[in-house]
């Protein structure tokens, strides 16, 4: 089997909606991932690109098909129905209209034009642009900044403090420039501009959360504007609905704010949407709103009335916690929103909730210090939950703070138990539960800045401090327990101490050359005697725990270290000439399992192995390693990366095909439920008693279905007795010399006609989910 490079998995920032608002497509990395609008649910990726994907747009003479531009230097024409990827065209950026046959395109050098790009006609993949022609000079980068006037009749874009616009048909363009500041101190500079899809009219966002609706443009000397203020800050989005009546905006309020074209003292307002907005457009019917938001997410919302859906990726932003696992619900956990830590679906790549840690609310206000979520740590089984917040206030004391969190099963989440306030006298550098599942105590240790780590056990309902250890003033910066939770031990500086939990009794030191200890690792299975750990002078050690002394060290600049919890195996992110490479071994052996260069720029500081559901049944050596838990990374980026084989990528492609919805069927309750289960269940049936569809002999409808359809609804009788009636006539006699006996289900078209009328006719006590177990 192949390992596939490491693949970014994050949500992205740049979409569009197509279809009849059926699908969203989304730019990923360097995918572009198809939504389905209904389910909300990924369908497929289209895959091809190397690098960071800009932009995407509909093709307009076909609708189903979509063209991506790259940072990679390449446009790319799709059919994104199928997944194919059609032609490669090699430029930048690109902007199309409806109305002119050429694609718009910004080259991506110190100074920025827009330039028209005839599309070649030939059917080859890769095309050759060969007809080239300036549109105008001194653009700005942002898409943001241009946009296409007027069913295309010209074209605006805004860089600085200047507008500048050009006609297609005149072939000519006027310059509009603003002052740097206006009379109250408010910054001009453009940010976004959106044209009416009818009128001769531009609306143009600010820094200073103004918006300016420009008209007579086409004049140099005659143009006027007016303007609209609600924003606070800059306005980040501009949107016209598709006839022109409204105007959306939205800026780092979290507001989606619509006014109306012809009466902008009359706006509407739908608040509390999550992060900052960044980009917003309009279903082709004006029906469904969609904004996208700094904390990667998408909202849709239903013409700016309610939030119908929320497709959220993977927040980015500073994370300070480690990567860690939910033993329970096997999600990623890491920091999320401000003050939340968020669990993230690592198998449906989608965000499952937030928990709210720090339980204040967030303020935004640039220079303002708030409490942040910088230590979290499971225990073996998943009950409990520990998070250490911290803020520090100028010329004021570190406020700390350590919860302890318990899950609730019938909250199916974590409930705060304890809080600790200032548990250490100065900042927490590790924090580690004891990890051994048959413990019959929970112990936690938290090390800190103050040469001090701390036991915490649980005792009776709540926590509190069983031990307090030091070492000759040092200061400790990290901890590990061993698999079986006989041993700790905590790094204090340039030493590393072994301990007992059991006594609290100090039972070993452990050197070597001179460099603080950064990282600690306990070997596992069989190699569970030896000890390792990163050195700040660039050393990766091997101690041997039954004979105290260094069995091996190797001089590298290790970023991370950390242990396979379900194999003897390691991994080791090592930073070179501004890129990390990776190294898997085991501590036993001289040679590592597995190894790749240049894994991302940058250093990679935080990863965990995650265990897997099932085992890999791998043949190859190089993948052995990914049989049982699978390697996640943070780039320095804040990309999610992972490496996988191709059987895994082929699995996920398939999956994802299965939640194409068939579109001529009606989005019915009875479609949903028997529509795709039930025929797949037969399907499946059928092909094992090797029947066919048109051989399987179809039971003609009861006589006590015949006689309740025909029956008035004022004079049947009760539900009980209806639904005992009706679940009879469903079962099928056992005929022929088959031995076993199984109840098979099918519901004809009058059956299904019959439940609906029970629904209407007003028997309440009779639904749907009454006959749930005949399926299953």
């Amino acid at each position: 089997e192949q390992i596939l490079a490491p693949t970014p998995l994050t949500c992205g920032r740049v979409f569009l909606f197509l279809c009849c608002c059926r699908f969203l497509l989304c730019a990923s990395g360097q995918c572009v991932k198809v939504f389905s609008t209904s389910t909300e649910e990924c369908i497929h990726d289209l895959q091809g690109h190397t690098d960071l994907v800009t932009g995407v747009l509909l093709r307009p003479s076909n609708h189903l098909q979509v063209y991506s531009c790259s940072l990679d230097g390449t446009v790319r024409l799709w059919d994104f129905t199928d997944g194919i990827l059609i032609k490669v065209i090699p430029t930048f950026g690109h902007w199309v209209c409806d109305t002119h046959p050429v694609c718009l395109t910004r080259f991506y050098k110190q100074l920025f034009q827009l330039v028209a790009v005839q599309l070649p006609q030939s059917g080859d993949q890769l095309a050759e642009v060969r007809e080239l022609s300036a549109v105008l000079d001194s653009v700005g980068s942002s898409p943001a900044a241009t946009a296409f006037g007027r069913q295309g009749e010209f074209i605006a874009s805004a860089r600085g403090l200047h507008l500048e616009v050009f006609f297609f048909r005149k072939q000519k363009s006027y310059r509009f420039s603003l002052k740097e500041d206006n009379k109250t101190g408010g910054k001009n500079t453009f940010t976004c501009i959106s044209c009416h899809p009818k009128d001769d009219c531009i609306a143009t966002g600010h820094e200073d959360g103004k918006i300016r609706l420009w008209r007579n443009f086409n004049h140099k000397k005659e143009y006027t504007y007016t303007t609209l203020h609600w924003h606070h800050d800059a306005v980040s989005s501009l949107c016209f609905t598709p006839e022109g009546t409204n105007l959306l905006s939205g800026g780092v309020e979290s507001v989606l704010v619509q006014w109306r074209y012809n009466q902008p003292s009359q706006r509407d307002f739908l608040p509390r949407l999550g992060g900052a907005i960044t980009h917003i457009t309009v279903s082709p019917d004006g029906a469904l709103f969609f904004t996208s938001h700094s904390d990667n997410k998408i909202t849709i919302i239903q013409s700016c009335v309610k939030v119908s859906a929320v497709i959220q990726g993977l927040v980015k932003g500073d994370v300070r916690t480690e990567l860690m696992v939910d033993p329970r619900s096997k999600a990623l956990v890491l920091n999320g929103k401000p003050g939340h830590l968020q669990f993230y679906s690592l198998w449906r790549d989608k965000l499952l909730y937030n928990l709210d840690i720090v339980q204040q609310e967030f303020i935004h206000e640039a220079g303002l210090q708030q409490f942040e979520v910088v230590k979290a740590a499971f225990d073996a089984s998943g009950t409990w939950l520990a998070t250490v917040e911290e803020r520090q206030l100028k010329d004021a004391e570190l406020e700390l703070n350590l919860k302890l969190w318990i899950f609730d099963n019938g909250t199916q989440s974590f409930v705060l138990n304890t809080t600790i306030s200032a548990p250490h006298e100065a900042q927490i550098t590790a924090l580690c539960f004891q990890q051994a599942a048959d413990s019959q105590t929970t112990v936690l240790v938290s090390t800190s800045r103050d040469g001090h780590f701390k036991a915490w056990q649980l005792e009776g309902p709540s926590w509190s401090c069983d031990f307090v250890g030091a070492y000759h003033g040092l200061v400790p910066y990290c901890c590990a327990f061993s698999a079986d939770g006989s041993l700790l031990a905590v790094g204090f500086q340039e030493v590393v101490t072994v301990w007992s939990p059991a006594s609290w009794e100090l039972l070993a030191t452990l050197s070597q050359p001179p460099g603080t200890v950064r990282d600690l690792c306990f070997g596992r299975l069989s190699c569970s005697k030896y000890l390792l750990g990163t050195t700040a002078g660039n050393l990766l050690c091997c101690w041997n725990l039954l004979t105290c002394s260094l069995e091996w060290s190797t001089s590298m600049e290790i970023s991370l270290l950390l242990a396979d919890p379900l194999s003897e195996n390691m991994a080791a992110f090592c930073f070179q000439s501004g890129c990390t490479d990776l190294f898997v071994f085991k501590p036993s052996e001289p040679r590592p399992l597995f190894s790749h260069k240049a894994v991302c720029s940058g250093k990679v500081t935080r990863a965990v192995f995650a265990p897997r559901e099932e085992m890999l049944e791998s043949c190859e050596e190089s993948s052995q390693w990914l049989n049982r838990s699978q390697l996640y990374f943070l780039s320095q980026q804040t990309d999610l990366m992972t490496f996988i084989t191709k059987a895994e990528e082929d699995r996920m492609t398939d999956r994802r095909k299965q939640l194409v919805i068939d579109d001529s069927v009606a989005m019915t309750p009875f479609y949903l439920l028997l529509g795709k289960h039930l025929p797949q269940h037969q399907d499946r049936r059928d092909a094992a008693s090797g029947l066919t569809p048109e051989s399987t002999p179809l039971p003609q409808s009861s006589a006590a279905i015949k006689e309740l359809l025909h029956t008035p609804a004022h004079v049947l009788p009760s539900t009980s007795f209806l639904c005992s009636m009706f679940v009879q006539s469903l079962l099928v006699s056992v005929t022929g010399s088959s031995q076993q006996c199984s109840l098979t289900t099918i519901l004809s078209t009058h059956e299904l006609h019959f439940l609906m009328n029970l629904r209407t006719a007003g028997l309440r006590g009779f639904s749907i989910y009454d006959l749930s177990f005949l399926y299953f």
